[in-house]
């Protein structure tokens, strides 16, 4: 698991290879993530947007922007936390995500980017 804490947000995020299979006759490798965020501030905040940056060791990087997560726009009070899991595919078995979350602070009514950590996703099998 990897963590980070920006402006009083602490982002976790727990990783797993889900397997391979086929699809428009092309190997996928499938990967899943488990993120949450905590807030650790004072102030009540809101996540509106993510931006994650998907390298997939054979291919370019792939850029996702998007409103919320999973169809959320999660609220978090003092002390709340919100975990969700999604997932990508890759055409090789190594790849890395990192990217932020554009939330906004109640508080100042400031708009602030917390940050993803970079984080491996990594078939265990292709593993030495």
């Amino acid at each position: 698991m990897v963590s980070q804490i920006t402006r009083g947000i602490k982002i976790s995020v727990l990783t797993s290879f889900e397997g391979t299979y086929f699809k428009n006759y092309k190997i996928h490798f499938a990967f899943t993530y488990e993120i949450t965020i905590e807030n650790h501030s004072k102030d009540s905040v809101q996540l509106n947007s993510r931006h994650w940056e998907i390298l997939d060791s054979l291919n370019d990087i792939e850029i996702v922007d998007g409103e919320g997560v999973i169809g959320k726009k999660p609220v978090l009070k003092p002390g709340e936390k919100h975990t969700y899991n999604s997932g990508c595919l890759l055409s090789s078995p190594f790849g890395a995500m990192n990217g932020y979350f554009e939330m906004i602070n109640f508080t100042t009514t400031k708009n602030f980017k917390v940050i993803v950590p970079a984080f491996k996703l990594s078939a265990p099998f292709a593993l030495n």
